[in-house]
């Protein structure tokens, strides 16, 4: 141990858990050539490649695989350890706080921030995408401060609730099967269409329910979330299943109407998770209170034109 230098700890932790060398040196501040080095001695030391180039992306060798329970539960020890229990000040805190979160709640919970800038001027905010691999690989949590990330996503703990939504369509207001002051898709039109979809597991939602319906929706395009979907479809014949937050907040600049799906509410809930470790936080349990008391101030749901009712019974 004496000739071991402690800091590898965490540069191996960060790589473990992000898998890309560029990556866990933004998450750590370093720049690549130091993280190159970094990854040199722990490959030395091991006697092992630790992280191995699988096309684009690179993947763990099983031993360093099997490492990464071991160097999370250690590096929330020397966290426990070195942690001072002291109150935490909003109004004199510099804290930077490490969020992974979904386009779709960065949309919906846009006063976050502005709360957070009221309560807290000098704290600050790295936000990073919650990536479908980043969800798939169930090893997100340790890395981040807080997760929000649609429910049922493989983290770690029990999701608390924070927002509640469903699908929509989108879809260009020429679209020929909105013809006729037609207001909403059926099945057949559906059927019809080319389809641009996101490549998450929530859209294999939309899939089985329009399985139920007899249709086999014909994809022309993909995308790797939700947000760049109403952008797509502007303009052509394509039509896009997307969250009606989102849909709501980006459909004007995109230029797309919102329409009703034929299947009914397929619900999508986010969740916020966070590392057990974190729990006893100060920092973080203010700022886990100023989330839930955002999403409490939105709206009971969102509500299409044609479902509001009207005012004064007119």
């Amino acid at each position: 141990m004496a000739g071991i230098d402690l800091n590898l700890l965490a540069v191996l932790g960060a790589l473990l858990e992000h898998r890309n060398v560029t990556r866990a040196g933004e998450r750590l501040s370093l720049s690549q050539p130091t993280m190159s080095g970094a990854l040199a001695r722990l490959r030395q030391h091991f006697g092992d490649e630790l992280l191995v180039r699988s096309g684009r992306e690179y993947q763990l060798t099983p031993l360093a695989d099997g490492l990464l329970p071991a160097v999370r539960e250690a590096l929330g020890q020397v966290e426990r350890t070195l942690r001072m229990p002291a109150e935490f000040d909003p109004e004199v805190s510099v804290r930077r706080f490490s969020i992974a979160i979904s386009a779709q709640s960065i949309l919906a919970l846009g006063g976050l921030l502005r709360r957070v800038h009221e309560l807290a001027p000098g704290v600050q905010f790295d936000m990073w995408p919650t990536t479908a691999a980043l969800l798939e690989s169930g090893r997100s949590l340790p890395g981040y401060d807080v997760l929000i990330a649609p429910e049922g996503s493989r983290a770690d703990g029990e999701p608390e609730v924070l927002l509640r939504d469903r699908f929509v369509y989108v879809a260009d207001p020429a679209n020929p099967r909105l013809r006729d002051g037609r207001d909403r898709f059926t099945a057949e039109d559906l059927a019809a269409l080319p389809h641009a979809a996101a490549r998450l597991p929530q859209a294999d939602r939309i899939t089985g329910a329009l399985d139920e319906l007899g249709v086999t929706p014909k994809v022309a395009a993909t995308t790797g979330g939700w947000l760049p979907l109403p952008f797509l479809v502007a303009g052509t014949d394509l039509v896009a299943a997307v969250p009606e937050r989102l849909a709501r907040r980006v459909s004007g600049a995109a230029g797309v109407t919102i329409t009703d799906p034929p299947f009914g509410t397929i619900e999508l809930i986010e969740a916020a998770w966070w590392h057990p470790t974190h729990s006893t936080d100060p920092a973080l349990t203010w700022l886990r209170r100023i989330v839930r008391e955002v999403a409490a101030a939105l709206d009971s749901g969102p509500v299409l034109p044609s479902q509001r009712q009207p005012e004064n019974g007119i």
